[in-house]
């Protein structure tokens, strides 16, 4: 037994309130060491007549590790507890100080989850584990109302530039929603909508209006109100990382220098403001002079930015925030963000631009959920790249499952592409099998799907700007078979809660393998699914506990035998098959 490689500590994803009544522990141990573990755990306060072995389950592994997982729903919402780890017929007790061949005597040096206290509970907005999200970049979707066109606006279509406008507006997202509702679609995410000069709209000039080439406020609230008599919710881009050049406090510190009020608005370095070799003598993003940061830090920036986020929930509707940059800015000012944005709507949903392991603002103090690009880079290695087999794959997902409580996998925002990156359908180079695959997975994994816009209709398009093209709306230049494709795992989604909070579990994933099976289980709701990445036919053999399925693409019948599901799939093919219980 490696006792070197096990780990637990009592918070984050180790230790966690998964409810007001419910506590999850997990413990990791060397990938294939243990053979059993159970959580040791009672009220420290009535521990003879409380204390059990709680049987701990494998809940998934990665590369080097395995973890295990159990939960315990105390009667007075306190624990304590250790651990029993088992190798075959070789017994330790771990504690919170040190590992030791025999029982503790008492649970003094246990671990503790003093008290589940309801305030502590990291609770996502549930409504967002059922969505399917849809990003829309407005320059580049609709135009709607040509009264609106920027000066230089160009004929719909053309190729994309980073400086160049289409005419894209609020109005044309409106007229055609009921594209967005065919689809299936009840969320959607906006890049920012607010007064700025360029074409994204990042660098923001005026937080408290709508960019007059999209609209006004009274359009964006039309679409929010049109939207959510649809269903469909609406995320809006906060950009609180930096502002624009032309943003006023920037330019009052432009004009007046030192003696602006706004001076500590921004991270200035040096006055007069300016780039040398590149670089500003101010802080931005990325380098970019046209993109100042603020000093979040300073109480009267803080202020503005959260009457900022108070105000387009309060008097506009909108359902929640994606905060670009997310991980640039101070955590205190997310805290504050958190209850102000709570406090006007407590179903509201924070979502952060991060592209790493984003535990530290996934506590419940912070964001709900995060972009998932780790899921993005395992999902595009295994069934795009073909850069790791089935078993990397496998420990990929392990691995950031382990990362996060499940409170927040249950609600990630799981994205292929972005206005950030190439489109899907370019990094396969053409090949929509591997861009079926690839949505196959996204849709039938924990966490909210999204589709950037134009994906369900054969759009494709190299990094910033290719990826940013005008959306194609003749049906004739539409791929009108992989909308249907779309439209269909969509519903499947839809009609199986196991897809959305069911358990997860890997069934066939092996190494230099290109056959992945996995199973979603909530109660009688069983699903598994089934993906062949290689060109030529494969065959199945799953150990299954039901006998009778359905393929729920097909509606055939299939039966296990002998305790196994055998099913045959051509080059590139799936199947998701249902349990008839």
């Amino acid at each position: 037994m490696l006792l070197e490689a096990v780990y637990h500590r009592p918070r984050l994803n180790w230790s966690y309130a998964y409810n007001e009544s419910t506590i999850h522990l997990r413990l990791r141990a060397k990938k294939g060491d243990l053979t059993e573990v159970f959580a040791w755990a009672g009220d420290k306060y009535a521990w003879d007549a409380t204390k059990e072995l709680i049987p701990m389950t494998l809940f998934t592994s990665d590369a080097m590790f395995d973890y295990w997982e159990c939960e315990s729903v105390p009667l007075h919402r306190r624990l304590k507890y250790g651990f029993l780890l088992q190798k075959d017929n070789e017994r330790i007790w771990m504690t919170e100080s040190d590992f030791q061949p025999n029982r503790p005597e008492n649970p003094y040096r246990l671990f503790e989850f003093p008290y589940i206290n309801r305030g502590d509970v990291f609770t996502p907005p549930a409504w967002v584990k059922d969505a399917i999200f849809y990003q829309i970049f407005p320059e580049r979707f609709a135009n709607g109302d040509p009264s609106l066109n920027p000066e230089n606006v160009l004929p719909w279509g053309g190729t994309p530039t980073p400086d160049n406008f289409f005419g894209g507006d609020l109005q044309g997202v409106i007229d055609h929603l009921d594209h967005l509702s065919e689809l299936g679609i009840t969320g959607i995410y906006f890049t920012p909508v607010f007064t700025a000069t360029t074409n994204h709209k990042y660098d923001t000039e005026d937080y408290m209006a709508v960019d007059p080439h999209f609209g006004d406020a009274k359009t964006l609230k039309r679409l929010v109100d049109a939207c959510h008599e649809r269903g469909i919710r609406v995320l809006l881009d906060a950009v609180f990382n930096h502002s624009g050049k032309t943003f006023a406090p920037f330019v009052d510190v432009q004009e007046k220098g030192d003696a602006s009020l706004y001076k500590d608005w921004f991270h200035i370095r040096k006055l007069p403001l300016e780039v040398i070799d590149g670089i500003p003598t101010y802080d931005a993003f990325a380098f970019e002079p046209l993109m100042p940061k603020l000093n979040t830090e300073r109480p009267e920036v803080k202020q503005y930015l959260l009457e900022v986020a108070e105000y387009w929930i309060k008097e506009i509707g909108i359902d929640g925030w994606r905060l670009d940059v997310a991980n640039e800015v101070d955590h205190e000012f997310w805290r504050e963000f958190r209850r102000v944005v709570k406090r006007v709507n407590p179903e509201a949903y924070i979502l952060g631009e991060i592209w790493h392991d984003s535990a530290p603002w996934l506590e419940g103090d912070k964001f709900d959920a995060v972009m998932n690009y780790p899921f993005t880079d395992a999902v595009l290695d295994f069934f795009v790249y073909g850069t790791i087999d089935a078993e990397g794959f496998a420990n990929s997902i392990g691995k950031q499952l382990s990362r996060y409580p499940l409170q927040a996998s249950e609600v990630a925002f799981n994205l292929l592409d972005s206005h950030d990156t190439p489109r899907l359908l370019t990094l396969a180079k053409g090949d929509k099998n591997k861009l079926k695959l690839a949505a196959l997975f996204q849709f039938t994994f924990m966490g909210t799907p999204c589709i950037y816009y134009g994906d369900e209709i054969g759009m494709d398009g190299d990094g910033d700007p290719g990826c940013r093209k005008c959306m194609e709306w003749d049906p004739e230049k539409q791929d009108r078979d992989l909308f249907s494709y779309y439209r269909r795992l969509i519903a499947i989604r839809n009609s199986h809660p196991a897809l959305r909070t069911g358990t997860f579990n890997f069934l066939e994933a092996g190494q230099q393998g290109s056959k992945l099976a996995y199973e979603r289980r909530l109660g009688d709701d069983v699903v598994v699914v089934l993906i062949n990445t290689e060109e030529t036919a494969q065959t199945f053999r799953i150990d299954v506990e039901e006998v009778h399925w359905e393929n729920v693409f097909t509606g055939d019948s299939l039966r296990t035998e002998r305790g196994k599901l055998a099913v045959k799939l051509p080059g590139y093919g799936s199947a998701v098959l249902k349990a008839i219980i």
